[in-house]
């Protein structure tokens, strides 16, 4: 039996589906994933956090196309993992040794506690948490 992929995007990289532009650094990268994600040749799992904060984002900066591509988003209906008592101590846990925000904690605990890769543009939080294991840098994704 063959497994596929597993990968944790954060919203570094889900938006980037978003915002497809030629001066958006390494769009391409993060529209291959989810095409590989939309042909089922991997697999994806989110904290149920993502849709927050990238609603957040696309309110602030595209406001005239919010509504649609969060329309769209939550029409993919990604797998989520819901906040639990174990999931939260693993992310305060990551939080207070990488000196990082519990909303960028948290998708690294949830790839670690799922055995998956968590695949973010966010350099700052990459040298931070590398440490950590299960992160890659959507530069290097490939």
């Amino acid at each position: 039996m063959s497994t596929v992929a597993l990968f944790v995007p954060d919203a570094s990289v889900i938006l980037k589906w978003a915002f497809r532009s030629a001066d958006e650094h390494d769009g391409d990268k993060a529209l291959g994933l989810l095409s590989r994600w939309l042909a089922g040749e991997c697999d994806l799992v989110l904290p149920s956090l993502w849709v927050y904060e990238c609603g957040n984002v696309l309110g602030l900066k595209a406001p005239d196309v919010a509504r649609d591509i969060m329309e769209v988003f939550l029409g993919y209906r990604f797998d989520e993992s819901p906040m639990t008592a174990n999931l939260s101590s693993a992310t305060l846990r990551i939080m207070q040794e990488c000196k990082v925000t519990f909303y960028d904690a948290v998708y690294h605990a949830v790839a670690l506690e799922k055995g998956a890769t968590l695949v973010t543009a966010d350099a700052a939080y990459f040298c931070k948490a590398q440490k950590r294991g299960n992160i890659v840098l959507l530069e290097n994704f490939s």
